[in-house]
């Protein structure tokens, strides 16, 4: 088990312990591979909605170790890549279903955290699309528009000055502004969600990778210290199921990354504002986003992503993202360009060939699935782990009559055509941004 501390600043925080590892053999009705937000809030809802029910969750190292205890800790409703992406790709009501389930995703993550007093430094103090070009400011506006004409009248437009009365910068030009949004620190989240999920009665073990799954009578999960037997199971790994031979092809992990400053300064608060600690991202394919800790340090992340070969997993640091991460903090932000950068790390996030997540079934509904969060995956994770839960118990709900339950995921070609194909979509995006950037 390598050290949590190396993965994150949020984990860096936090005093673990690992927990038991399985031991010999474990009956149980369902199993659950991944303890991170998908596979936690799924063992949490399926002991609500079953409370007889046996369920057990095994994690690789310690619940929270992957994508959950290394994002940013945005909780907000964009689903998949883009609102009009997933219109092209699914139709009008499919992107509007897509809007609502997320509204609910947010909701819902608020709703746990203040129903189990969860201490994760959580903050619903809304979200800004920044436009830092006149581009930029077209685009935005033109998806404003876009959501308008489906009937979705929950962001607005904010001029130049009206963003400036928030945080300043010199290169900010208009927002969309979304109230229903929220900031957490996610290692204390998925850590709490843990501690609630043990106390509804599901059985979390650490330090037990699977190594093995059989599916040929039940579902049969080795572990190094032994086996777990259930009649299902649910894959929630997420940038991690290409590891899973059942699952393999249906994403890939791309993997993105953060820098971390000191604290600011009271100097430095006079000089941008940011009172109200909105949750910043640009308008660019290769994102920047941005938000404040809770003791004021400035978190910056994306600017490029970095594409693993094979089963690599190992891109969690990168100079070079680190640097142009750096680059952007002076460009938006030049009056924080003497912070000290004190933390730097990455992690994977899934991504499907269509840029749409996906819950799903293989092998006749003995094994489910959840993937493509496409790096929004915080409220959604949540959501879709009740889903998931609401499927296995057999209950019809609009979750699990939504568009992306079970639906065809085109797979992704095996190496090296998938490393190829992953980078050519990169450099196109890439491309289209340095086209945009430029006033």
């Amino acid at each position: 088990m390598e050290d949590y501390r190396e993965k994150s600043f949020w984990l860096s925080e936090l005093d673990l312990q690992p927990g038991d590892a399985v031991d010999g053999r474990i009956d149980c009705d369902v199993a659950i591979v991944g303890g991170g937000f998908t596979g936690v809030s799924a063992a949490y809802f399926l002991k609500q909605l079953d409370p007889s029910m046996d369920v057990v969750v095994l994690e690789k190292d310690l619940v929270g170790y992957g994508a959950s205890g290394r994002n940013a800790g945005f909780s907000m409703t964009l689903f998949g890549f883009s609102m009009q992406m997933t219109r092209l790709r699914f139709g009008k009501d499919q992107a509007v279903e897509a809007h609502r389930y997320m509204n609910e995703a947010v909701s819902l993550v608020q709703q746990l955290v203040e129903e189990h007093d969860i201490d994760c430094d959580y903050e619903h103090n809304g979200f800004m699309r920044i436009a830092t070009s006149e581009r930029y400011v077209r685009r935005i506006k033109k998806e404003l528009e876009f959501a308008a004409k489906m009937g979705i009248d929950d962001m607005e437009w904010m001029s130049a000055e009206e963003v400036a009365e928030q945080v300043q910068s010199p290169v900010f030009r208009g927002a969309a502004y979304e109230p229903h949004a929220a900031l957490l620190n996610p290692a204390k989240l998925i850590r709490g969600l843990k501690d609630v999920a043990e106390a509804e009665g599901a059985e979390i073990y650490e330090g037990s990778p699977v190594t093995e799954i059989d599916v040929d009578n039940g579902v049969v999960l080795t572990t190094p210290g032994g086996e777990v037997h259930a009649d299902r199971a649910v894959l929630a790994t997420n940038a991690y199921t290409h590891l899973l031979p059942l699952a393999r092809s249906k994403q890939a992990p791309a993997f993105t990354h953060i820098i971390l400053t000191e604290p600011l300064s009271d100097e430095h608060f006079d000089k941008i504002g940011w009172e109200n600690r909105q949750g910043l991202e640009d308008a660019r394919n290769m994102i920047h986003y941005f938000r404040l800790t809770d003791d004021n340090r400035l978190l910056i992340g994306g600017s490029d992503v970095k594409i693993p070969f094979g089963d690599e997993m190992g891109l969690d640091h990168d100079e070079e993202v680190f640097g142009q991460l750096k680059e952007g903090l002076d460009f938006l932000f030049p009056a924080l360009s003497d912070l000290e950068i004190e933390h730097r790390w990455g992690g994977p996030v899934s991504v499907t060939l269509d840029m749409a997540p996906a819950i799903g079934e293989v092998k006749g509904g003995r094994l489910l699935y959840s993937v493509g969060c496409t790096g929004h995956g915080v409220s959604l994770t949540h959501l879709n782990g009740k889903t998931l839960a609401e499927l296995i118990t057999g209950k019809t709900t609009e979750r699990t009559e939504t568009f992306f339950v079970n639906r065809w995921v085109p797979p992704w070609p095996p190496e090296p055509l998938r490393f190829v194909a992953t980078q050519t979509v990169r450099n196109a995006l890439r491309f289209q941004d340095r086209i945009t950037d430029s006033k």
